[in-house]
């Protein structure tokens, strides 16, 4: 029997795509179905790296741990990294084919819907139903030729579609009904309802209108999600719609260590920091252009996705000069990937595979220089960090680049099997630098990091805390939605209202 496919579109970008179908996920797994996330195309400088080996967005790989499953690239044939506003590293079947601006992609995508289909259907094989994530909106009119993302795929596997909106950006009702009059009727009716995401107050109080929605549509409202805060997991779309300042964790009222960020206009794979921004003992202050970079205990330069731009943007913002003073003050600084591609003594893209060809004088900091070469570097990794006793680390590469020099000789991390020595640390042992992503992620690494800045304190464990807020979701989708369509779709059959037949 083929898998039962169910797609959730959103009326905007950071709708709750994302959550809805990580929740609906775990949902699904605990009530023993075997259930798998699938987005065909997804746009996101936030990544994970797959066990085989190839590169998906890290929501997928979110949506594969809520399901209880190891992410794969058939999760998500179809990745784009922009690397500039008008261009972007193109990722099939989690692999780079190349570098392509957005004029010619969008001819370029066409081609890819066999692409998208395969893997669908891989999946359809091994899974009982398949939950697939939209991207952005559906009623994109610029981008609906060729559309592989939204509803061009739920055509073409013939599968019904929720559409999520977010209620607290205000007019909820109009993007609804914007978006439906915007689809053609055969998409129109593949819309079997409404979620209402980010709910703040008195459901009795919104009662009106979904009865007003449910009316001018014909549709249901499927449910309410109220506003959730505090969860525990990566943000994609999001991020960069956060304010600047501080973030700090909502379970502690007092803090013993500060660690500030710059937010790099190409800042990939955030998620490095979560571990940090989840910790009950420290303010992570992420500092963005012409602001004053304040005094820290730690300082962390995170991924970039085109390292050169991002230095340039670093050095006219004051960063140079505010890691010198921080060091001599007795600071540490941390680099992970692109950031410590920066921390080195110079930087060449001989082929402008990131930008503009050519080289860049670095930081300074390590003694060791970095070509961008056409190879990308991908896989999961695992070993220790030559900190305190040598605590395990687990974590994964990406990137496009070859780091050689002496700073090499004194590695950060000693890498299981062929990896061997990896990352760099300075000399008087007061700066750091890896590629290796989730270097933060095991508590006990996270640990010796801190107590090497000075820092030491609580276990944080990043994992538990994200499966607590798997649970919290699954818990709120049991109470907040329509109970036969989850009895429908934990059978994995099509739903409507008795009313509709």
């Amino acid at each position: 029997m083929a898998a039962f496919t169910l797609m959730i579109q959103g009326t905007t970008s950071s709708a709750g795509k994302s959550l809805v179908t990580a929740a609906l996920c775990r949902l699904l797994s605990r009530r023993g179905v075997r259930v798998v996330p699938f987005k065909p195309q997804n746009m996101s400088l936030n990544s994970a790296v797959t066990p085989e080996g190839g590169e998906i967005g890290r929501a997928q790989a979110v949506q594969a741990q809520a399901a209880g499953l190891a992410p794969h690239t058939d999760m998500n044939p179809i990745l784009l990294k922009p690397n500039t506003d008008v261009g972007t590293q193109v990722i099939v079947n989690g692999q780079p084919i190349g570098n392509w601006n957005a004029q010619a992609y969008q001819s370029f995508k066409a081609t890819l819907l066999p692409v998208v289909l395969a893997a669908h259907a891989r999946l359809a094989t091994r899974f009982e139903i398949i939950l697939v994530e939209g991207a952005g909106s559906p009623a994109e009119i610029n981008l609906r030729a060729g559309d592989l993302a939204n509803m061009g795929f739920a055509e073409a596997v013939d599968c019904p579609v929720i559409l999520v909106g977010d209620i607290d950006r205000g007019g909820i009702f109009a993007h609804f009904v914007g978006t439906l009059e915007l689809l053609s009727p055969s998409e129109q009716q593949r819309v079997i309802g409404f979620i209402i995401n980010k709910f703040r107050g008195d459901v009795a109080l919104l009662e009106p209108g979904l009865r007003w929605l449910e009316e001018k549509t014909g549709k249901p409202v499927l449910g309410v999600l109220p506003m959730v805060t505090d969860l525990s997991l990566p943000e994609e779309d999001g991020f960069f719609g956060r304010p600047s300042a501080m973030v700090r964790c909502p379970r502690c009222a007092s803090f013993r260590g500060r660690v500030v960020v710059p937010r790099l206009p190409r800042l990939s794979n955030h998620t490095d920091l979560d571990p940090l921004q989840g910790h009950p003992g420290l303010e992570v202050v992420w500092v963005e252009a012409r602001q004053v970079i304040p005094p820290a205990d730690l300082l962390v330069l995170p991924g970039s996705k085109s390292v050169r731009a991002d230095l340039a943007w670093l050095r006219a913002n004051g960063w140079a000069e505010a890691i010198q003073r921080h060091l001599r003050h007795g600071g540490k600084v941390l680099g992970l990937c692109g950031g410590f591609q920066m921390l080195g003594l110079a930087l060449h893209d001989p082929e402008g595979l990131e930008g503009i060809s050519g080289s860049s004088p670095g930081l300074g900091l390590l003694s060791m220089e970095t070509t961008i070469t056409p190879h990308k570097t991908l896989g999961q990794r695992t070993g220790r960090l030559l900190l305190g006793n040598g605590v395990p680390v687990a974590g994964y590469e990406i990137h496009m680049g070859l780091s050689t020099g002496p700073a090499l000789l004194r590695p950060a991390v000693e890498l299981d099997g062929p990896g061997g020595p990896e990352g760099a640390m300075a000399a008087d042992g007061c700066v750091m630098g890896s590629y290796l992503h989730g270097l933060l992620d095991q508590p006990a690494a996270l640990a010796a990091v801190l107590a090497w800045a000075g820092l030491a304190g609580e276990v944080f464990d990043l994992r538990a805390e994200q499966e607590k807020s798997l649970e919290r979701l699954a818990d709120l989708m049991e109470a907040q939605m329509n109970p036969d369509f989850l009895a429908a779709l934990t059978a994995g059959r099509p739903w409507r209202r008795k009313q509709d037949g």
